[in-house]
């Protein structure tokens, strides 16, 4: 079964830094557009960024574009979600997933696919 795997998670205190992996497995990465997103305890599944083929970036969160960026490494079938100054704010199960060949004009989760089992981040003193 095609989907992602989301890891790099943990626990780590404010204003750490952790960075996370989204690995595709049954299929070829580096022609989808990517998506991140996150949820959080009692809330709905958040759009954070998504990256092009090509590595153009499209914002989906004011929230966390000036402390957290996504890249991609087309060779290692990968895309990367650095997060830098982490808030407790940022406790959520992150994941990833394709909206197809382009980024979605839309930050709704709807329009994306094949998520993997997300991957937890827990952000504590």
């Amino acid at each position: 079964q095609s989907q992602f795997v989301e890891s790099g998670g943990g626990l780590v205190q404010p204003g750490g830094s952790l960075r996370l992996s989204c690995a595709a497995s049954g299929f070829d990465l580096d022609v989808l557009a990517i998506g991140w997103f996150r949820q959080a305890p009692g809330k709905e599944r958040e759009g954070l960024f998504c990256i092009s083929p090509s590595g153009v970036v499209t914002n989906y969160s004011d929230s966390v574009k000036a402390r957290f960026t996504v890249s991609r490494d087309n060779a290692k079938n990968t895309v990367y979600l650095q997060m830098n100054s982490l808030k407790l704010e940022d406790t959520a199960v992150y994941y990833c997933g394709t909206g197809g060949f382009y980024c979605r004009s839309t930050r709704s989760p709807t329009e994306y696919e094949y998520w993997g089992q997300g991957t937890q981040v827990t952000v504590s003193s």
